[in-house]
């Protein structure tokens, strides 16, 4: 007998096409039934709209010769004329060695901290002496510059100050940390240090706590130590996490911040506390070359996006998931 094919009459399988209006229909739909979600949102997308994006149009003075009577629709365009101004200004060099040094400083020392403090945080088995420690080491990131700045300055720079009566009490003389160039740099990082690793400290401990205990179990079945579990376990599992910030703060290696610098900024140490953030302030506010210092903004910045963008495709070429 001959075979009967009964495929040959069957049409190709074509997947139901939705059309533009019922795929539009369908998310009103999902917006409606989620509309406490997106209200939740709204606050925070109009906050990021008005502050970020919104004065993101300020940018194009970093090509004009702006005044403020004439406006931005008004001022002259010029061109990159004030970015050939910054890479010829004799101070350019001075103001690049300074915050690379001090960014380079925090990588090394400030960034690395976090990690180490949540790992000894999470070795820690009486959970009331632990969260004790995490709410003192908590603390100073809620005091301002200011505040810790001072505090340095009356324990350690002002002569009635406790480090200096105990200087004096030594027999040697006494000696200034703010005042002396070759100090700036150790002081930046330490009061760094002080108070932002406990707070960094919190994401760490949160991918701390999502690591399987299984697999701590099956490290001490096969004879591993405290150490060893810390090493061939936690470390691997948090290393995501530690990549993506990483990347994160490679995007402010240009980008230190303004009050923390300029409080420890003084006429002796000029030379090498002078960074990127405090000669805007000088140039923009002060001088009122807004259309100069618009332009170290943008060129820090875009430093900032060419670095992430590197150390992302790095981090993806090695096994990593990167932040795009």
């Amino acid at each position: 007998m001959k075979a009967v094919d009964f495929t040959a009459n069957e049409k190709p399988y074509k997947p139901t096409e939705i059309s533009r209006k019922e795929r539009v229909a369908r998310s009103f739909k999902k917006m409606v039934r989620d509309r406490w979600l997106y209200f939740m949102i709204f606050p925070g997308l109009v906050y990021y709209l008005i502050f970020k994006y919104g004065p993101m149009w300020g940018i194009s003075i970093a090509f004009q010769d702006y005044s403020p009577f004439l406006g931005i629709s008004g001022s002259k365009w010029t061109g990159m004329k004030h970015f050939i101004r910054l890479f010829q200004d004799p101070a350019f060099y001075m103001l690049l060695k300074n915050t690379l040094l001090l960014s380079l400083a925090n990588l090394v020392f400030a960034f690395p901290m976090p990690i180490i403090v949540a790992l000894m945080l999470n070795e820690l088995r009486k959970e009331l002496f632990k969260k004790w420690i995490q709410t003192m080491i908590y603390i100073p990131h809620f005091m301002s510059w200011v505040i810790i700045v001072g505090m340095f300055f009356v324990l350690f720079e002002s002569r009635d100050g406790l480090f200096q009566k105990w200087i004096v009490t030594l027999g040697l003389e006494p000696f200034t940390f703010m005042m002396d160039p070759q100090k700036f740099r150790p002081l930046y990082v330490i009061q760094i240090i002080w108070r932002d690793t406990g707070w960094g400290t919190i994401i760490y401990l949160a991918a701390l706590a999502g690591i399987d205990p299984q697999l701590y179990e099956a490290a001490k079945i096969d004879g591993a130590g405290r150490l060893r579990q810390m090493w061939s376990v936690t470390l691997p599992s948090i290393r995501s996490t530690i990549v993506i910030l990483f990347i994160l703060r490679l995007g402010d290696i240009l980008d230190l911040g303004f009050e923390h610098a300029y409080l420890l900024l003084n006429p002796l140490n000029r030379e090498v506390a002078e960074i990127f953030d405090t000669y805007v302030y000088t140039m923009g506010i002060i001088q009122g070359s807004y259309s100069y210092s618009t332009a170290i903004g943008l060129f820090k910045s875009g430093i900032g996006l060419v670095l992430v963008l590197m150390a992302n495709t790095l981090s993806k070429k090695w096994g990593e998931e990167g932040i795009l």
